[in-house]
C-alpha cells in the first residue's frame, strides 16, 4: 500500500526536515516487505490566501483516487501505535493500494474535505505545529512498519 502524505506548507531544511526524512527512510526499508509503501510527501501551498477552502482544493488535487482517507486532526480518534499498526494493515489486507494522510494548515482542514475522510486521527487533544506533525507522523509510520515487522524498536 502507497503511502501519501499531503501536507500544507513546505518543509524547509533544517532539523524537522532531517528527522522527517530519516524516519520516512526508515519506513520504506521496513514496510516494503510487509506491503507498505513507498512514502510519498506531496506538499501544496495557497499563496493567494484563500484559506481552508483553497488549500482543500489544492489537497484534493494530490490525494489519489481512490485511496484510504485519513485527515489528522485533533478531533480524530486516539490510537495506540500498535492499533494503528493493525488499522494501517486491515486497509493494505483489504487491498487498498493508496493511503493519503492529510495535514492541514495552520487553520485546519477544511469541513468539506474533513467528512470525506474515511478516518480521522489525533495526535492528542492539542493542537500542533504542522510541521512537527509531519515528523511524529513519520515516526508513528516507521514505529507501525516495525511493529508489524516483529521489530523490537516499539517495546510495550
Amino acid at each position: 500500500m502507497r503511502v501519501h502524505i499531503c501536507a500544507v506548507g513546505r518543509l524547509r531544511t533544517g532539523p524537522e526536515r532531517a528527522l522527517f526524512d530519516d524516519y520516512l527512510t526508515r519506513f520504506d526499508r521496513t514496510g516494503r516487505a510487509h506491503g507498505l509503501g513507498p512514502a510519498t510527501l506531496h506538499e501544496v501551498e495557497d499563496k493567494k490566501g484563500g484559506g481552508m477552502a483553497a488549500e482543500a482544493l489544492l489537497l484534493d488535487r494530490v490525494i489519489p483516487q481512490g485511496a484510504v482517507l485519513v485527515v489528522l486532526d485533533e478531533r480524530g480518534k486516539l490510537l495506540s501505535s500498535p492499533d494503528f499498526a493493525d488499522t494501517m494493515a486491515g486497509w493494505r489486507d483489504a487491498g487498498r493500494s493508496d493511503l493519503a494522510l492529510v495535514i492541514g494548515g495552520a487553520d485546519g482542514i477544511a469541513p468539506e474535505l474533513r467528512a470525506r475522510a474515511d478516518f480521522a486521527l489525533s495526535f492528542g487533544r492539542m493542537v500542533w505545529p504542522h510541521m512537527l506533525v509531519r515528523v511524529m507522523l513519520s515516526e508513528q509510520l516507521y514505529r507501525a512498519a516495525s511493529i508489524l515487522a516483529g521489530s523490537p524498536y516499539h517495546r510495550v
